[in-house]
Formats: structure tokens, C-alpha cells, sequence
């Protein structure tokens, strides 16, 4: 297949990109479900998917063809006017998510964001003047000032001080952490974390998602909202359209991005219960929040999520690509845990490596996060070849690794 259209790059040219990014050596001009390719057409299992964003899987004709039509009738109006497939898309949304108010940002950290303001003003409402939010260390919540200050990780908010002030920062899982600061600290009025830590090692807290159950009790006993983080959970990535589905509470606040446009950038932060009517008219925008293009994608991509019944196929192929691992690995010092088809896989040691070892010797794209956890984020839509492919190249080339 070469009918597209190769980028003009100048190669006797500077690239004038800020260095931000640790590139690999490697570029692709094309993507197919399940795969990558490489101009000359060399093809890579995608296990990756852009970082739990391209669920559908590369191309995927219903997207492809929403984004088409779309742009060629109106990409942008503004919200100076009302947009009908924006108010299609949160209805969508709102639905599957369980909340009752949507605003579309474009990123997750943006989403974050608007979650933090929600939680500030919900303090001043109730003459807090300077509120504060519980988070969870070995957190990721984004790059911006308020995010990255909120995250739990110094090497991201390294050289960017000062940081964002009203975080109040304890151990994961730790409810007893979280019930000393509410004595300690009169001014919370809210908490924010990750049912599962993706770029933490992909964790839950250590008795599981009961740890949600014990927050949403201790945000009800002391009137604060329950704010979860799913850019990267949600959108069916667990195995249910959102992760804290696998309980039985409902946060106030809920932020997702990443699978939710399938590769196009746009996000959303979500509200019920104590969360709802905190925010109102100038308080807060965003100049492509909800474009006609970008909510057209939204509700075709959550559309495409149930008619495929990917939520279930999530479950399904995560549990079995789990179990043969975890039997194809028995002899080996590894811990296989997944939920749904966000999966990692713990090494006795660092393996940062092996992104290159998978990539040049087995043809395959994943990611090594807190430094020896092999990742996988592989499409929603995963065949059961496809996944005895993963399976086998990820057995050969870790029983490799640790030989």
C-alpha cells in the first residue's frame, strides 16, 4: 500500500522541534488495525497504541470516515454558538461515564485541570479560602503547572519550581494517610487519583479497588468531591467504559482523554453529584473545547466501542493474555497483572532496553515504565491471533532478557 502522502521533509534541515522528547530511531508513515509500518513496509505489532489512545486500532474505517465527512462540511464554529454533535457527544459520553455534566478539553492534562478549578472553586462556595486536594504519591496527572505539581514524581516537576501550592500528597492505598490529613487539614476539600497508576507500574493500591470505596466514604463523611483520573483507564481500556466501574461507587469528578478521540486530541471532564453547577458561565473555556470535528469523533469512537462490543473483548483478551503469561512465565521471577488489556508485566530488574529489543529483533511496539515494568496497551479490538502473536514474542524475547 503506498497511496499516501510521504511528509516533505528537508533532511538537510534542522527539524526546529523543541528536544522534549526522547525519540526513538524509527518513524512510521502508516498504521492498520493492530499494526505499524515503516516506509520500506516493514510491519510492528502495535502493543502500545500511541499510549492508550489508539483503541480502535490504526485507520479504523468508522473514524476515518466521521473525520472525513466532518471536515469537509465544518470543523469550527466556536462556543459562541451552540454545536450539536458537541451536545451529541457529552449525551454519549455522559452515558457511559455515569456523569451528568461534560466540558471537552483537548488533552488530559487539560482535563486535569478543569478538575483542579472545580475543586477550588467548590472550596471558596463553601468559604475555604485557601482549599487544598489530596493526592497519591508515584501519581502522573500531566505537564501542566497545576499538574505537574500535583503529580508524584519529582523528576517531572524537576526545574519548575515553584509549583503549584494546595497539594497535599500521601501513599497510595494508604486510607489511614488520607483520614490523618483530614484532621490535620480543615481546608481539603477534595481528592484526586488514579484508580490504576499506568506510569506508576501499572498499580492499583494494594487491597485493590476497594481503596475506592474507602475514598468515596471518607469524601462523604467530610463533604468533599471524589475526583478520579482516567485519561488513560478510561474509555474501556479495563475491561468497563471506566475503572471505577469495577466498584460500586460513583466519583464527583471524572477526567479522561487519550482513547477517547482514537488519535485526535480532546479530552473531557466530567461531573455528578457535589460536582455538579460548580463551574457556570466564565468561569472556565477553552477556544477548541467541543469543536464540531473533535465531538464528532467522540461520539463516533464511543459509538464504535459498543456496537463492536469492545468493552468485553477488552476483558476477555486482558484475562487471557494475562493467564498465558503468567503460565508461559511461571519459571521466571515475574509478576503479570492486568486489568482488562492495560497490562503489566514486572522484571526482577531494570529493562529499559527491551523497548528496543522488541522493536528491532520482534517487531513489536511496547513500554517499560517505573523502570522494570514491561507495559501493554494493546488495541481494544485484539484478535485472539493477534494475541497468541503478542503472546510468543513476549515470552521468547523476556525468558531472553532474564536468561
Amino acid at each position: 500500500m503506498n497511496n499516501f502522502t510521504v511528509a516533505p521533509v528537508q533532511t538537510d534541515q534542522p527539524s526546529h522541534l523543541m528536544p522534549v522528547f526522547g525519540r526513538q530511531k524509527i518513524s512510521f508513515v502508516r498504521g492498520q488495525g493492530a499494526y505499524l509500518y515503516t516506509e520500506d513496509g516493514t510491519e510492528y505489532l502495535d502493543a502500545l497504541t500511541g499510549i492508550a489512545v489508539c483503541g480502535l486500532g490504526h485507520a479504523h474505517p468508522a473514524i476515518t470516515a466521521a473525520i472525513a465527512e466532518q471536515a469537509a462540511t465544518l470543523i469550527h464554529t466556536s462556543n459562541l454558538f451552540e454545536v450539536p454533535w458537541q451536545i451529541a457527544a457529552a449525551q454519549k459520553l455522559a452515558q457511559v461515564a455515569g456523569m451528568e455534566e461534560v466540558f471537552f478539553s483537548n488533552s488530559g492534562a487539560e482535563s486535569n485541570e478543569g478538575a483542579i478549578k472545580i475543586a477550588r472553586k467548590f472550596g471558596h462556595m463553601q468559604g475555604i479560602s485557601t482549599p487544598k486536594i489530596i493526592v497519591a504519591d508515584h501519581s502522573f496527572h500531566g505537564r501542566t503547572m497545576a499538574t505537574l505539581s500535583a503529580t508524584g514524581n519529582k523528576k517531572v516537576q524537576e526545574g519548575f519550581g515553584p509549583l503549584v501550592e494546595g497539594f497535599i500528597r500521601v501513599p497510595f492505598g494508604d486510607v489511614e494517610a488520607i483520614e490523618e490529613a483530614a484532621i490535620n487539614h480543615p481546608d481539603i476539600v477534595a481528592i484526586l487519583v488514579e484508580p490504576i497508576q499506568g506510569e506508576g507500574g501499572v498499580n492499583t493500591a494494594p487491597q485493590g479497588f476497594s481503596y475506592l470505596e474507602d475514598i468515596r466514604r471518607i469524601c462523604n463523611q467530610h463533604n468533599w468531591l471524589m475526583m478520579l483520573d482516567e485519561v488513560q483507564t478510561g474509555n474501556g481500556r479495563t475491561g468497563q467504559f471506566f475503572a471505577y466501574q469495577h466498584t460500586n461507587i460513583v466519583p464527583d469528578v471524572l477526567t479522561t482523554a487519550k482513547g477517547l478521540g482514537n488519535g485526535f486530541p480532546i479530552g473531557a471532564v466530567m461531573t455528578q453529584g457535589r460536582g455538579v453547577g460548580v463551574l457556570t458561565a466564565g468561569n472556565h473555556g477553552s477556544t477548541y473545547s467541543g469543536t464540531a470535528l473533535g465531538s464528532r469523533v467522540v461520539y463516533t469512537v464511543i459509538d464504535t466501542i459498543e456496537k463492536e462490543n469492545l468493552v468485553a473483548n477488552a476483558a476477555e483478551q486482558g484475562a487471557y493474555i494475562v493467564n498465558q503469561l503468567r503460565e508461559q512465565l511461571a519459571d521466571q521471577s515475574v509478576t503479570v497483572r492486568g486489568f482488562g488489556l492495560m497490562i503489566g508485566i514486572e522484571l526482577p530488574k531494570a529493562c529499559g532496553e527491551l523497548v528496543d529489543v522488541a522493536r528491532d529483533q520482534h517487531h513489536m511496539i511496547i513500554n517499560v515504565t517505573a523502570g522494570n515494568v514491561v507495559r501493554l496497551l494493546p488495541t481494544l479490538n485484539i484478535t485472539k491471533a493477534q494475541a497468541d502473536q503478542l503472546i510468543e514474542r513476549l515470552v521468547v524475547m523476556i525468558k531472553n532478557f532474564l536468561a
